[in-house]
């Protein structure tokens, strides 16, 4: 029956990326890529917030020079992390906007996102940011389907942790989502390698082993997946959810801040307008260095009044970022031993993520083959969204063949936190999920009647040099000696990576268990909650905007149709009357200038009232003497 019902409805596939977002469904025995209401095909993962309305997507990179501290874009490398994270603070260093710390515990703090929409400052988690452009894509799909969404396949990096996961889970529930399954990027685009091979007739009885080379705008994913006939069975994945296209930006705003201040003694880092006007640039540079030798950066007033112009060639583009292009080969490396493949037994590495358009990293990635040609069969751009799509179909029963079968792996080792402070792993990294694993453990002490289990993903041996999930507490053991008491306990992975652990005393049947969903990363019910309300509440400000915009055109149309036939008609018109008219037109007008878009819709259609009451007696007397000069005035309707 569930099967039945989700058919009824289309289920999409969204690529939610840190730079550009795309989304997908199944339609017509294919995937369509679905465009926005701009023609694109994918769409900028940036929310910003002005004094009047919040944009997403192409509307908000507009105007980022204009309104920097509230423009909000790589909200992904945040999710799902804590504050003090590294990597969080090397970032807030060159973002223009705010972020601030929000204690969770005593010792953990998550961050928050601070800007200033409507004259008060708000607070937003990095999962409410993803969800307003999960909430775009979710719009972009309803528009091109003409009807109702409610059921997504979402991706994110293969590397990423449960926390991570949750956290993404929790940004589509915030988006009136119901997300049926979280898979991996790379898998995706294995997904979407193997159906277009299957559709063009390619290869489809044989088995093929495909590396995916995943390096996006923020993170960077390697997964060996061995694809046979309709089966994807995910070997080994390895990467780095802090490696991409925004990293290599980084190097060369880094250099062009320096070289400013090298030539006109000037230190720009506290300007956050100036830095994100040239992240800006720099960004363009880099892409137009993927196809030239050399480009020019041209920035007008970039600090202080100085106009900046200066030339970056791609050997030196090179060079700032040699050490990060790499890194992207550890992890190949990495991913290949774990999967226990040779090089020469890989049939196929496919390049999914614009990053991957980098000559260099081509070029070191083909030389890490031994000159084995690298497959761009597939578009980088839309790889990811095309198989999430294509497994949303199938999930939902959409798909002619529902044979298609993934077998996705775990990411990281998982287990508990033994006496000597050790990491016991329950569950070893690369092991096909879903899973159930199991370990038998014991008392560390004499008379222990409570045994607390802290639970971790890592790979280093000490416990709590590893990522802490949670922990439970199992009571009512009966007094022993050490090693006596039995406890079993179980891991429990599903098909979303989400992670269920239990214990059970094997003598008194006394048994507790915690899905780690709880721990300091994730979102409340209550905050969830709070945030659904809060988005609808941000659909509703969006929609009475819009409104305001289309009346406010009505008028616009209105105010020139009355005079281009007060024009035509002359002399036909009384004086007085064309007089009254005129002033109507004057006011209105005047009123326009200066209120704007501040107005609600109500005013703006009480403003066409107004007028059409002033100038329909008008055109009645003229009809009554000559209807040719004055024909029905009919006002506009403009989206």
């Amino acid at each position: 029956m569930a099967g039945k019902s989700l058919e009824k409805c289309p289920t999409i596939g969204i690529d939610l990326g840190t730079t550009y977002s795309c989304v997908a469904v199944w339609q017509h025995d294919r995937v369509e890529i679905i465009t926005n209401d701009l023609g694109n095909r994918t769409t900028p993962s940036c929310v910003a917030f002005t004094t009047k309305q919040r944009l997403i997507g192409e509307a908000a990179v507009n105007q980022a020079s204009m309104n920097s501290t509230n423009t909000i874009f790589d909200a992904k490398r945040l999710i799902g992390r804590e504050f003090n994270d590294q990597v969080v603070q090397d970032d807030m260093k060159l973002w223009p906007f705010k972020v601030i710390a929000q204690s969770v515990t005593d010792h953990k703090k998550k961050p928050m996102i601070v800007v200033n929409h409507k004259d008060e400052e708000k607070h937003f988690s990095p999962e409410e940011i993803s969800s307003m452009v999960l909430m775009k894509m979710k719009d972009i799909a309803e528009e091109y389907l003409g009807t109702e969404v409610k059921n997504a396949v979402v991706t994110v990096p293969a590397y990423f942790n449960n926390a991570q996961r949750q956290a993404t889970k929790d940004a589509g529930t915030i988006a009136g989502l119901n997300v049926l399954r979280i898979i991996n990027e790379p898998t995706a685009a294995a997904i979407a390698y193997g159906l277009d091979k299957k559709l063009t007739g390619a290869d489809v009885e044989s088995t093929k082993n495909v590396l995916v080379f995943d390096l996006g705008g923020g993170t960077f994913d390697v997964s060996l997946v061995t694809i046979a006939r309709d089966s994807f069975e995910v070997k080994a994945v390895s990467g780095d959810t802090h490696l991409g296209g925004g990293d290599f930006d980084k190097r060369i705003v880094t250099h062009f801040m320096a070289e400013f201040e090298r030539k006109h003694l000037k230190n720009m880092s506290n300007n956050p307008r100036a830095v994100g006007r040239l992240r800006v640039a720099c960004e363009r540079a880099k892409r137009n260095l993927s196809s030239t030798p050399e480009t020019t950066i041209e920035i007008d007033c970039l600090f202080d009044g100085i106009d900046f112009s200066s030339i970056i060639t791609r050997a030196r583009f090179e060079k700032l970022n040699m050490d990060l292009f790499q890194n992207c080969l550890d992890p190949v490396d990495k991913c290949l031993k774990d999967a226990k493949i040779e090089k020469s037994e890989v049939d196929e590495i496919v390049l999914v993520g614009g990053s991957t358009r980098i000559p260099k990293v081509q070029q070191l990635l083909q030389g890490f083959f031994h000159g084995k040609e690298l497959c761009k069969a597939i578009n980088q751009d839309e790889a990811v969204a095309y198989g999430a799509a294509s497994h949303a179909a199938a999930l939902s029963g959409a798909m002619v063949n529902k044979n298609h079968l993934l077998v996705d792996v775990t990411p990281l080792s998982l287990g508990i936190r033994v006496n000597s402070g050790a990491m016991m792993v329950i569950v070893p990294r690369n092991t096909a999920i879903p899973t159930k694993m199991n370990r038998r453990i014991t008392t560390a002490f004499e008379n222990q009647s409570s045994v607390l289990f802290p639970v971790f993903e890592g790979e280093r041996s000490i416990a709590n040099e590893n990522h802490y999930l949670g922990q439970f507490l199992l009571n009512g053991i009966p007094p022993a000696p050490k090693g006596v008491p039995k406890f079993n306990t179980v891991f429990e992975i599903d098909a979303d990576g989400i992670l269920t652990v239990s214990a059970e005393d094997l003598n008194t049947k006394n048994k507790n268990q915690i899905i780690i969903t709880n721990h300091s990363a994730r979102l409340s019910k209550e905050e969830i909650d709070r945030m659904v309300k809060e988005v609808e509440k941000y659909k509703a400000q969006d929609e009475a905007f819009r409104e305001a915009v289309v009346a406010k055109n009505k008028l616009e149309n209105y105010v020139d149709e009355v005079k281009k036939k007060v024009s035509v008609s002359g002399a036909k018109i009384d004086l007085r009357d064309k007089r009254k008219v005129g002033d109507a037109i004057e006011q209105t007008e005047a009123w326009l200038d200066w209120n704007n878009m501040f107005g609600e819709a109500r005013i703006f259609e009480e403003k066409v009232e107004g007028l059409k009451n002033i100038w329909e007696p008008v055109y009645k007397k003229l009809r009554t003497g000559d209807a040719r000069i004055c024909p029905k005035i009919e006002i506009l309707e403009l989206d």
